[in-house]
C-alpha cells in the first residue's frame, strides 16, 4: 500500500511518533512518503533528548528507502533556504502525494 503522511508538527514528540509510525510501515512492506508542512518543516532543527532520538529515527526512516519533501513556500517562511534531509517541493507535489496514495495521515 501507498501511504502519505503529511507532518506539519516541530514538537519533537509528535515527528518522533510519526517516524516510528512510518518505520513500521516501511517494514510491514508499504511505501511511505513524508510531505513536511508549516513547522513540520523545522524537522532538521529538533535537538535529540534521551526520550525522542529524532535524528535516529529519521536516519532509519531514509535508509529504508522512505521519501520526505519539504514544502518551499513554508521553509521560505521561516527564512530557510533547503533542507538537509530532504528535496524541496511545492503545493502541487502534495497534491500528486495525495492523489498517488492509498492513504494519507495528517499529523501535527
Amino acid at each position: 500500500m501507498k501511504i502519505g503522511i503529511i507532518l506539519q508538527s516541530n514538537n519533537p514528540e509528535h515527528v518522533w511518533n510519526t517516524l516510528r509510525l512510518a518505520n513500521a510501515l516501511l517494514k510491514a512492506g508499504h511505501s511511505v512518503r513524508i510531505f513536511l508542512f508549516s513547522e513540520g518543516v523545522e524537522l532538521e532543527d529538533i535537538r535529540d533528548t534521551d526520550q525522542f532520538d529524532v535524528s535516529k529515527k529519521l536516519r532509519e526512516f531514509k535508509d529504508a528507502k522512505g521519501v520526505i519533501s519539504a514544502c518551499g513556500t513554508c521553509l521560505k517562511a521561516r527564512s530557510k533556504s533547503e533542507s538537509k534531509v530532504c528535496p524541496i517541493t511545492t503545493l502541487n507535489d502534495m497534491v500528486k502525494m495525495i492523489e498517488e496514495s492509498d492513504k494519507v495521515l495528517v499529523f501535527g
